[in-house]
């Protein structure tokens, strides 16, 4: 059992608290997640929860400037913060005394941000910056845009978490208050402590640090466009000539944890073992070791999320092969596990190596409570994440099987080619 020592509490307010005692060092991980994210934006706004993330490090009423910071700087821990499609979270890591400090300051910011034009703007143009680095400048992320894009075409998964670039200069103090707003409130919030702590005096501290936060918003019920059914395959070619590497990728819509049949995100999740994770996978014995076909072939499958998310494959041929020769091979791979369906032993290792994985996740504070609050501010539970060793141990081959045949033999998957210059062959852009 993941957590199996958790202990959860409602404050009055509607913050929800989930406490990990782990006593093995006397320090303590301490996270504030908002259900909101990319996902959640107004049309036009794309980026804005992003931008956010960004400007709560400019200080409030009570705690002016980067006095925060500097405070975490001065007692030696660490913090950061990360926003996704579905949530945003912030964190400190700090020695177990100073726990409740934390828990005062970030309460503070949860209602008294200050925000300014001055201080606005040049914090825009370094997200501006941020993205023209990360995605504007390399051709895989340009082309990584398109094709969530054209994966999803009505649902807001399609939209950037940095946002678009007009879209990002428009952002302003008024925006980003308005969103702050409408959803940093503690009833939109999980806080999740894992560390050397006592449950009771954590949530006691939870009470006299963000117990005193008013609910300032009643978010809106968290329903957004469902994807179409699209026929025909959609393929998108990028050449340019930063690339050094021809590439390919094919997604497909599958469901995510929080929507799936019971049963069947857990045999996704070892299907994309099987199919795609490492040397002993399916694609890479096949397309690497024995067809010569990949230099390199894998996949994986985003398995949390509110909505339908992404199963993926990918691959770099070999030389000499084309990727229209590589994508062939990869599916073939995957309509043989549809066809035929996985072996015994196939099964029971990834069934090892996945809850391995998870075991090993519990050595480290952080990872541990950022199981915790991916999957409550992506709509499931703390039993979900605790019984979820035991649902992998009871999925069968025939689950599997049954979920390739399902989601990844259809017509409705998007295709990405990536290549340099573009060429007189199979690879032409």
């Amino acid at each position: 059992m993941i957590g199996a020592n958790a202990v959860t509490a409602m404050l009055d307010n509607g913050l929800e608290v989930v406490v990990i005692p782990d006593r093995r060092a006397p320090v303590v991980t301490h996270m504030i997640w908002y259900k909101v994210g990319a996902a959640d934006e107004p049309p036009g706004r794309s980026g804005i929860a992003h931008f956010l993330e960004h400007l709560m490090f400019k200080g409030t009423t009570n705690h002016p400037g980067n006095e925060f910071s500097t405070k975490v700087a001065e007692i030696g821990g660490q913090e950061n913060a990360f926003t996704s499609a579905d949530y945003t979270a912030y964190f400190q890591r700090v020695a177990k005394e100073h726990l409740g400090l934390m828990m005062a300051f970030e309460a503070d910011r949860m209602e008294n941000l200050i925000l300014t034009e001055e201080v606005v703007a040049p914090e825009r143009q370094v997200v501006l910056e941020e993205r023209a680095q990360r995605v504007d400048n390399d051709p895989g992320a340009r082309l990584g845009e398109t094709m969530d894009a054209m994966l999803y075409v009505n649902h807001p998964y399609g939209t950037p978490v940095i946002g678009w670039e007009d879209e990002i200069k428009a952002l302003s103090a008024k925006s980003a208050i308005e969103y702050y707003d409408r959803y940093y409130t503690p009833n939109n919030a999980v806080l999740v402590v894992a560390g050397d702590v006592e449950p009771d005096a954590v949530i006691a501290l939870a009470k006299e640090t963000y117990g005193k936060v008013a609910r300032r918003a009643e978010p809106p019920q968290r329903i957004r466009p469902a994807e179409p059914v699209l026929y025909g395959a959609r393929i998108v070619r990028l050449a340019d000539e930063q690339v050094r590497q021809p590439s390919i990728r094919e997604a497909w819509l599958v469901p995510s944890y929080a929507n799936a049949e019971p049963g069947e995100a857990e045999a996704i999740d070892l299907l994309a073992d099987i199919l795609g994770s490492g040397a002993t996978s399916r694609m890479y014995r096949k397309l690497v070791v024995e067809d010569k076909l990949a230099t390199s072939a894998g996949g994986w499958y985003q398995s949390s999320g509110i909505d339908q998310t992404r199963f993926m494959v990918y691959g770099v041929p070999h030389d000499g092969v084309t990727l229209e020769d590589l994508r062939d091979g990869m599916r073939a791979v995957i309509a043989d596990i549809a066809e035929n369906g996985v072996t015994t032993e196939e099964l029971d290792r990834a069934k090892r190596k996945v809850l391995a994985s998870a075991i090993y996740s519990q050595d480290s504070q952080s990872s541990l409570a950022r199981i915790f609050g991916t999957s409550l501010t992506t709509g499931n539970t703390v039993a979900d994440v605790q019984q979820w060793p035991e649902r992998i141990q009871q999925v069968t081959a025939e689950q599997v099987q049954a979920a390739a045949k399902k989601y990844l033999t259809g017509d409705d998957s998007v295709t990405a080619y990536l290549t340099g210059k573009p060429a007189k062959d199979g690879n032409k852009s």
